[in-house]
């Protein structure tokens, strides 16, 4: 039987990552979600596609802040703030889209996780 190359990669991949790593990958691939619908905004599938992406986006950030509510969270209380206060801002621009959907209002969501994702990944080793 063959295999898919690919998929057999990143099931490695996917097991062989750090939780930063992790984290990373799937901020990433929320702002690539959201960029295609930007790019493709006049496409007939756009608001399945737009819906897909803000409820994938959602749900990572709302993960986010259930893991950085545990009392058990090492991150220092300052962080874990800036970190609630921005996902509160990424949560209010999801249902802002939502409800009233432009493709400028996807650029700050993208930029935030590309910027959040690019700090996991160059992250000290010694933090991972």
């Amino acid at each position: 039987m063959l295999h898919n190359p690919l998929a057999v990669y990143q099931k490695v991949e996917n097991a062989t990552m750090s939780g930063r790593e992790v984290e990373a990958a799937v901020l990433t691939k929320a702002a690539l979600k959201l960029k295609k619908c930007q790019n493709n905004w006049d496409a007939d599938d756009r608001e399945i596609e737009l819906d897909a992406a803000l409820k994938f986006n959602q749900r990572i950030w709302t993960i986010f802040q259930g893991e950085l509510i545990k009392e058990e969270n090492p991150l220092p209380i300052n962080f874990k703030r800036d970190i609630l206060s921005l996902s509160a801002f990424v949560d209010k621009r999801i249902f802002e889209t939502m409800a009233y959907p432009e493709p400028d209002k996807l650029t700050v969501m993208i930029n935030i996780n590309n910027n959040l994702a690019a700090g996991l990944r160059s992250a000290p080793a010694a933090t991972k």
